[in-house]
């Protein structure tokens, strides 16, 4: 990847919907050019989709909220085959320290983060969990 590729990258993650004609004009390229580069990019795997990024708006209804959890060892692959099962499971890390596992959870309302919170606590293999509630977004930085 060279400097080309990053500011492609850049714009493509503030408008992932902008046509190769716009974004050759913005990097000041060819489209063949923008055309062939996104491509090598997707075969590369360094972009590996597309997706939307929901605004305020369609976030401001939703509850977010940070899990961290500790399981028994060895039972990682059970737990993230359960978490996996979970739709409101957006994001799962393993990490180092005190947890095993880093989740984060969106849900429609705080009735349903009790309820995943409850069915978190209940796989095999999860000895606890702390939530953290998600209040407001302070940095919100595009990838």
């Amino acid at each position: 990847m060279d400097d080309i590729d990053n500011r492609l990258l850049s714009e493509l993650a503030n408008d992932a919907r902008a046509s190769v004609s716009t974004l050759g004009r913005r990097l000041g390229l060819a489209r063949t050019t923008v055309q062939a580069r996104i491509e090598k990019l997707e075969r590369t795997g360094v972009i590996a989709g597309y997706t939307v990024k929901l605004g305020e708006v369609a976030r401001r209804d939703r509850i977010k909220a940070t899990v961290l959890v500790v399981f028994d060892p060895r039972s990682s692959p059970q737990v993230v085959q359960r978490l996996k099962q979970i739709p409101e499971v957006e994001v799962a890390h393993s990490s180092s320290g005190r947890f095993d596992m880093i989740l984060q959870l969106a849900t429609r309302n705080t009735s349903r983060l009790d309820e995943i919170l409850d069915a978190i606590g209940m796989i095999p293999g999860v000895r606890s969990s702390e939530s953290l509630i998600h209040l407001s977004t302070k940095i919100d930085r595009p990838v």
